[in-house]
């Protein structure tokens, strides 16, 4: 690599400069050993006493004239070395200036190594590997497809999509790599928060000592996913148990030291959320969910509004009476009731929700009557949807038809005993794009719903698509506090041969696990196999 012009003269003048110091010093050698040379005789120097005067003066002018000369010299030198220091500084500060504004700090974790230790070559690097990936602007995709989901872990499991024969959908990170990350990110995350930047938009006059110091156990979740050709971005949640604040911390590991990508105070506790549920008919499992709903967002979160789109004429007046038992039992009248007189769209549903909201924006929950969600989830709602930003889709976790999961039982559990993360349980809905949180601006801009799709399936696919073709962050990640409750599909006759397909892919694997759908398939294997046991035994007795 060719060395810069001015670096070049500053080795240069260097160079002169070490000269000029050798140079300087042999002189005062010189003149040290005339000062200490033994006296001779008179005769011994010049012929006579006038010769012996002469050649005292003129040496002494000689040596006088000569320590001038190089005083002015060294005088010289060192105003020359005053001003290459005075260079040298400057440049430093300059190269510090430089790598501060174009890259995140990386040594302001506890990592080995200094800023100067780095090169320039590695820190514009390192710089380009988060611009190139999709940390803070999301990337225009071509399907769904390209999208690459978040896994979701707190500070003693990881839900994780991709699971094969042996891995869990919720699970301990047994591997010492996978835990040690995992306890690095968590660290690296509390260093940012309890030692800000002035960038950070901390007050300058928020001392250490009234300012709250963040710890291992104010983790709440985090988000992180890795693009194979550039690193890994983890997005951190921490907040006091007794507050609403939440603090938020993205890192980005390219291939190399985690590297802060920003620092910032999220404030949810004015977030409202809209649920939008549509429904025709189903009033049973509209009632089970009104419990959901009472519980969760009534007693606990109370930052919900709810709005019910509802098709037909059949069964709304049930409907009526479910809303109107909950809002005279907890006071609660947030919620509004739209009448739809036509056959079921839950694309057009959901578009009458959102354009239903007459108070300006709002951030939406596009919700199914057959979903169950925690207080937890809400806040994960809000803390991941940000108007022209970022929109969230979840991926919820699916139960398997109670009856073939808890066959051994004369009775399934109540639903509350239902929701664990288990492989024979249910399963990560990854190919579901229905539930959502965004905000409505972001809805109306992309357009919403297409509301050409007819009949099941279809418009959460067309709806996710327009924000892949967009430039908005999408959020997918599987979240811990949204299930999907079992129910039974029916695939209508008059569905397109695609969504028919789509249809039946989604009954047979909401049905049951793969283990219990292999033992459903050779139950008669199974249960011949036990006749010839129970025939031997039989035989085995009567002799």
């Amino acid at each position: 690599m060719r060395m810069p012009r001015r670096g070049l003269v500053i080795q240069a003048r260097t160079r002169w400069l070490l000269v000029g110091l050798a140079l300087l010093f042999s002189l005062v050698l010189l003149m040290y050993l005339l000062e200490c040379a033994p006296q001779t005789d008179g005769n011994g120097s010049l012929p006579g006493v006038v010769g012996e005067s002469m050649g005292k003066e003129y040496y002494q002018a000689l040596l006088q004239e000569q320590e001038e000369h190089y005083q002015n010299r060294a005088t010289s030198l060192k105003r020359q070395i005053a001003q290459l220091k005075q260079e040298l500084q400057e440049m430093s500060d300059k190269l510090k200036s430089l790598q501060e504004k174009k890259s995140p700090k990386i040594n302001g974790m506890n990592y080995q190594g200094t800023k100067e230790q780095t090169s320039n070559d590695l820190l514009e690097f390192l710089h380009s590997q988060i611009d190139k990936a999709e940390v803070s602007v999301g990337a225009k995709l071509p399907s769904e497809y390209g999208v690459i989901p978040f896994e979701s872990f707190t500070s003693m499991k990881v839900f994780q999509l991709e699971m094969g024969l042996t891995r869990h959908p919720e699970e301990k990170p047994v591997r010492k790599d996978k835990r040690d990350e995992l306890v690095e990110v968590i660290e690296a995350g509390l260093e940012v928060i309890n030692n800000p930047d002035e960038e950070d938009g901390q007050d300058e006059d928020d001392g250490v000592g009234d300012r709250q110091l963040y710890s291992e156990n104010d983790f709440i979740e985090g988000y992180y996913r890795t693009e194979r050709d550039k690193g890994t971005q983890y997005e951190l949640f921490y907040k006091k148990t007794d507050g609403m604040e939440y603090r938020h911390v993205t890192l980005f590991r390219p291939f190399g030291p985690l590297m802060k990508v920003k620092s910032e105070t999220v404030d949810i506790s004015r977030s409202i959320i809209n649920v939008i549920v549509p429904l025709a008919g189903r009033t049973e499992a509209f009632a089970q969910f009104m419990q959901n709903f009472r519980d969760v967002c009534i007693h606990q979160d109370k930052r919900v509004h709810l709005t019910v789109v509802y098709f037909g004429q059949d069964g709304l007046s049930e409907v009526k009476s479910i809303l109107e038992s909950v809002a005279r039992e907890t006071d609660f009248h947030n919620y509004t009731l739209v009448s739809l007189n036509e056959e079921f769209n839950r694309g057009r549903g959901l578009d009458m929700g959102a354009r239903a909201w007459e108070k300006g924006e709002v951030l939406m929950f596009f919700c199914d009557v057959d979903v169950y969600f925690t207080a937890e989830f809400l806040n994960s709602c809000r803390l991941n949807a940000e108007p022209g930003k970022k929109v969230f889709y979840p991926v919820v976790f699916s139960l398997y038809n109670p009856a073939i999961v808890y066959a051994n039982q004369d009775i399934p559990p109540p639903v509350e005993q239902q929701l664990v993360h288990k492989k024979d349980s249910g399963f990560w809905r990854d190919f579901g794009f229905g539930m959502t949180c965004q905000y409505r601006t972001d809805f109306l801009t992309v357009g919403g719903f297409d509301l050409e799709v007819k009949g099941w399936g279809g418009e959460d696919v067309h709806l996710y698509r327009k924000y892949l073709h967009g430039e908005l962050m999408v959020v997918r990640t599987p979240v811990p506090g949204l299930f999907h409750l079992w129910h039974e599909k029916h695939c209508a006759d008059e569905l397109t041969p695609e969504q028919y397909r789509m249809c039946i892919q989604s009954k047979a694997m909401n049905e049951a696990s793969h283990s219990h759908l292999g033992m459903l398939v050779f139950r008669d294997e199974i249960e011949a196999h036990l006749r010839k046991q129970a025939y031997r035994t039989n035989s085995e007795a009567a002799r």
